[in-house]
């Protein structure tokens, strides 16, 4: 480990010159990827230095304890010497944590689809309220959220959701809502006051680049048609909605947002894009079991991974056994602490398997 912390320290003392090169810096894409790398290694290279100068405050204790008989100068240097000791085992937790393989994905902003399952209007209802839940944590995280396409039920409900999320490190935060998510609670639709188990599905993929997903435009069909919904005289009376059909593997996306065909259209490629690139995702991972093992639910569509329980006001995360009564609260965005939760037991499952190679 640490002849790999001594490498990256090398190599980031290598990127810090080039970013002063006048030549590397009138090179925008170079300097855009050094600039990249630079942030990629500064957690580690920094975690790396104040475990380095801990080491050596324990050896600068250890000399003083051998060589000094003044009692008072001794007992400092013994407490210098054990907060350095803690900080040296945290300091090798963390960095273990920091040398893990990093998803190639985290950075990317994410296109989520939410659709009703089990129970009718109610789970119409339940996934326009777990849009609401993402809108609204995305703006604590100072995201941007833009609606793609929209299916309402006709009492507030989304029988289908599909938007965006654009912002740094959203994929890397997000990834882990991918799953079944189930509410148990007394519909509104309900007259007899019965508690009701509904479903919804959160399918949270990596927004891809041409880079990363060629698409064939003979593959491509695009239909144009009258927006439907909410909106201006615009949207409702001109053909700008667009249905896009991939031919190779039937995929269809509607998107209607924009006013504009053009603007609809390229909402509705980015949106292929994103599932083409999620279904390489998931043969690539079919085909790393190992490596999948390690995951907390970051793809399977199927597992149920969460319910909302309104009677007794409880939240449950099924993969990491987490528990929260603060439904309200985590139903008006507040997701940051199971979110983490989440990344923290993915983190302690990948250690593990490391450990056991």
């Amino acid at each position: 480990m640490f002849d790999k912390l001594e490498d990256i320290l090398q190599r980031y003392e290598e990127i810090m010159e080039q970013i002063n090169d006048p030549n590397v810096v009138n090179d925008q894409n170079n300097y855009r990827k050094i600039m990249k790398e630079q942030s990629d290694l500064a957690p580690i290279v920094e975690a790396y230095k104040a475990y380095k100068e801990a080491k050596q405050t324990v050896e600068d204790s250890l000399m003083i304890l051998d060589e000094e008989s003044d009692d008072e100068l001794r007992e400092l240097a013994k407490e210098e010497m054990n907060e350095a000791k803690n900080q040296i085992a945290k300091l090798e937790e963390e960095l273990k944590i920091l040398l893990l393989p990093k998803d190639e994905n985290d950075d990317k902003n994410v296109v989520v689809e939410i659709r009703g399952g089990a129970g009718g209007d109610e789970a119409a209802l339940f996934a326009a309220e777990l849009y609401r839940m993402y809108c609204m944590y995305a703006e604590s995280m100072r995201w941007k959220t833009e609606l793609v396409d929209i299916n309402e039920n006709g009492i507030g409900g989304f029988k289908e959701v599909v938007f965006m999320v654009n912002g740094q490190g959203a994929y890397s935060k997000l990834k882990y809502e991918s799953g079944v998510h189930r509410v148990q609670r007394v519909p509104v639709t309900e007259s007899g006051g019965r508690i009701h188990t509904s479903t919804a599905t959160v399918a949270v993929m990596p927004e891809a680049e041409e880079v990363d997903v060629e698409i064939d435009m003979n593959d491509c069909r695009f239909d144009v048609f009258r927006a439907s919904g909410n909106g201006g005289q615009c949207v409702n009376t001109t053909d700008s909605a667009v249905r896009l059909t991939h031919i190779p593997t039937g995929i269809v996306i509607s998107c209607q947002d924009e006013k504009s065909q053009l603007k609809n259209k390229d909402k509705a490629l980015k949106v292929l894009r994103a599932r083409l690139y999620e279904l390489e995702l998931q043969k690539k991972q079919d085909e790393e079991s190992a490596a999948r093992k390690s995951q907390i639910g970051t793809g399977d569509r199927s597992e149920k991974i969460r319910t909302y329980n309104f009677p007794q006001g409880r939240v449950t995360d099924h993969r990491i056994k987490y528990t929260s009564h603060r439904l309200e609260q985590i139903l008006n965005g507040d997701i940051a602490e199971i979110i983490d939760s989440c990344i923290a037991a993915d983190q302690a499952a990948k250690l593990a398997q490391v450990n056991e190679e």
